[in-house]
């Protein structure tokens, strides 16, 4: 019975309701925002949106992305449109959208919105927000049964994951760097919840939040045996840091900046499986021969 589950789950999502509008929901940033039509030209300014959009079958609405969305390939011939953080707004308006999907940083949203372009904030940070997220978005692009049925499917992808990590002998502590800050995952991040499907523990307090910068004090007085976001020679020149235990046993492994793996690990999207997969390949590679 349990085996056809997923199966008899799809079949039921498949028959959801098609969206109405005007549509009136609470975005990230916490503005109400009315679409009065389904959007068919959309402006997405976060690559984990992008790819969203595109694993719900909508990739054709993209008029303008982001200088960091490269996934799927199709969306690298579409005019970029800055980023979060360097925007050219002249271009997104130009585009002439009648959607454009931000994150939660930054002016964009109130500059966008000033120029008349409805604006949605969809920023998810932990794991769970990763899917709500995802069927938030289903329901804005009235792709509302594409949504739940990715949803299923990511969390059946996953589960097949820990299935091999849930009963590891040993959970290695680690440690994940975002940046050299150092900026790093806590627990409850969408990234701290992989790492500890993938069989590792992490040495973050969850008390610290989803994405907190540290005091390095606190990586040297946890001596994890796993580092990742940062090479070995980095890791051995900060004080305190070269006789850490993944330092000593060469268990530091570097996440390249524009590379697959990093492109994975950082985006809180349709990916999620493939980065939990990758994560655990590295926390337990013996699983895996």
């Amino acid at each position: 019975m349990q085996k056809l589950l997923p199966v008899l789950t799809l079949a039921v999502l498949s028959h959801a309701a098609a969206t109405t509008y005007p549509l009136t929901l609470t975005d990230d940033l916490g503005r109400k925002v009315t679409l009065r039509a389904e959007p068919k030209r959309i402006v997405s300014v976060l690559p984990s949106s992008t790819e969203t959009v595109c694993a719900l079958g909508a990739c054709a609405r993209l008029v303008g992305v982001d200088e960091y969305s490269n996934f799927p390939a199709q969306v690298n011939a579409l005019p970029k449109v800055g980023g979060l953080y360097t925007p050219n707004i002249e271009a997104m308006v130009a585009l002439k959208p009648d959607l454009v999907i931000v994150g939660k940083s930054g002016k964009l949203a109130d500059s966008l919105t000033a120029a008349g372009v409805p604006v949605l904030a969809l920023n998810p940070e932990t794991y769970e927000e990763v899917f709500s997220k995802t069927l938030t978005l289903g329901r804005v692009l009235n792709r509302e049964a594409a949504a739940k049925n990715l949803v299923v499917q990511m969390r059946r992808d996953i589960a097949k994951v820990e299935i091999l990590t849930r009963n590891a002998p040993h959970r290695p502590s680690a440690y994940y760097e975002i940046d050299p800050t150092p900026y790093t995952a806590g627990p409850n991040s969408f990234i701290g919840v992989l790492l500890g499907k993938a069989g590792a523990t992490n040495i973050i307090p969850a008390s610290l939040g989803e994405f907190p910068k540290i005091s390095p004090e606190l990586v040297v007085q946890a001596n994890p045996e796993l580092m990742l976001g940062l090479d070995v020679a980095t890791a051995r020149a900060r004080p305190g840091w070269a006789g850490l235990r993944a330092v000593r046993s060469g268990r530091v492994v570097s996440v390249p900046a524009g590379s697959t793996l990093d492109d994975i690990l950082n985006r809180p999207g349709p990916r999620l499986p493939l980065a939990l997969a990758a994560l655990a390949k590295i926390v337990h590679p013996e699983l895996f021969r």
